[in-house]
């Protein structure tokens, strides 16, 4: 099974609704066919569509199988990173169909009209540097001339540059037993409350209980607006007076939290001091204190970062791993740019996994990063088109066959 056709069938739900739009009805069923009717002699497979829930396989106990349940999940996925990347998507593919459609030889030339379109997309020079001399070292293997054949191999090679040797790195770090600290840091303006906000949301409708800690106590107004988050998710929030010691509030959060059993802390931080120095001995102290009080706490260090900032968000993520062990990135505001490469040039050139993403303004628009269900939301519309012309074509090649064979025997 070819890469493509493996995402499509995995994330795409295109054969519901807009491709049965197209098609004509089937006869009724209890129209019966009259005896000696003439029937195909060419039987065509009928195609696999995506699963609905209503189709789903449901037992007596009303529930599913975990195979109709992961398909099912894979295809809502699919469905918010296509909508969420819907700007970058339009940007990738037009830049990359133009490229193809311009340089018909796979030749140095077209590998530096590519290098050029994916910096722009802010993929990261080294990264770019990288993905191309991969990619001329496939084409060469595998004996590619045609930049047509090249579109797989470069949607392929991204998914390989992102997992590196760690295929289950955007997987959170949390335990099912004891409370599990989750550190959040990020200058002002990228989002980082908002996110505490959501997450929330999103681990309190997994079943767990969720408490926040109001550590900003520095930005006039950043205690108030958590709060509003805890009463809009419903979540208890722990805080002190605007000007409190960050550290204290920390540790009185999590003796709160362990009394009354919440099993993930959330804790807020201040996104700006009087200067860098400042603001990064800060974060540090806190980080002491949590550690002090549960072990081998914090167990995520999550830093949010604003998508549409570009290659200035890689600069505020290597000035914060410099003085921060930074576990993951939260990215977001991915559905408002044009130029998603970010997330390659981020995991690649600093080694740090994107853990989140945010797609869009409602609360449950933030989503588990996965690799795969990114580079969907990128192609999508090409991937689609590819496979169902490679689908197609078989067809209609099986029945030119077909037709010579049944002439042949009579």
């Amino acid at each position: 099974m070819s890469f493509f056709k493996r995402l499509k069938d995995k994330f795409s739900t295109q054969n519901d609704a807009e491709k049965q739009e197209n098609e004509l009805e089937p006869l009724s069923d209890d129209i019966e066919q009259e005896e000696g009717s003439e029937q195909s002699e060419v039987e065509q497979p009928e195609k696999k569509k995506p699963k609905k829930l209503k189709e789903a396989d449901f037992d007596d106990d009303g529930l599913i199988s975990i195979e109709d349940f992961e398909e099912i999940e894979a295809q809502q996925l699919g469905a918010k990173f296509r909508a969420g990347l819907e700007k970058s998507r339009e940007n990738f593919q037009a830049q990359l169909n133009n490229l193809i459609a311009r340089y018909r030889k796979v030749d140095e030339e077209f590998f530096e009209a590519l290098e050029e379109m994916l910096i722009t997309a802010d993929v990261g020079f080294n990264t770019v540097m990288q993905l191309v001399e991969e990619l001329r070292e496939e084409a060469q293997r595998r004996n590619i001339s045609e930049t047509e054949d090249l579109r797989e191999v470069i949607v392929e090679k991204i998914v390989e540059i992102y997992h590196q040797d760690d295929t289950n790195s955007e997987v959170m770090n949390i335990e099912n037993d004891g409370l599990n600290v989750i550190l959040m840091v990020g200058v002002n303006g990228v989002g980082k409350t908002t996110t505490i906000g959501k997450l929330a949301h999103r681990y309190q409708a997994e079943g767990k209980k969720v408490m926040l800690a109001a550590g900003d106590t520095f930005r006039a107004g950043a205690i108030q607006q958590l709060k509003v988050w805890g009463e809009r998710v419903g979540v208890d929030v722990m805080s002190q007076s605007e000007g409190s010691d960050p550290a204290a509030v920390m540790y009185d959060a999590i003796n709160a939290a362990k009394s009354k059993g919440v099993d993930i802390l959330i804790c807020d931080t201040a996104g700006r001091l009087q200067n860098k120095s400042n603001l990064m001995n800060e974060l540090e102290k806190v980080k002491r204190v949590i550690g002090r009080s549960v072990p081998e706490a914090p167990h995520e260090v999550l830093l949010c970062l604003d998508a549409t900032t570009g290659q200035n968000a890689l600069s505020q993520a290597k000035s914060f791993k410099e003085v921060t062990n930074v576990t993951g990135i939260v990215l977001t505001k991915l559905d408002g740019t044009a130029k998603g490469g970010i997330v390659l040039a981020i995991r690649n050139e600093l080694h740090i996994p994107v853990k989140y993403v945010g797609l869009g303004e409602k609360i449950d628009d933030l989503q588990p990063f996965n690799p795969e269900s990114y580079v969907y939301g990128l192609f999508a519309d090409m991937i689609e088109q590819n496979v169902d012309e490679v689908e197609s074509s078989a067809e209609n090649q099986e029945i030119v066959e077909n037709e010579g064979q049944s002439n042949e025997s009579k």
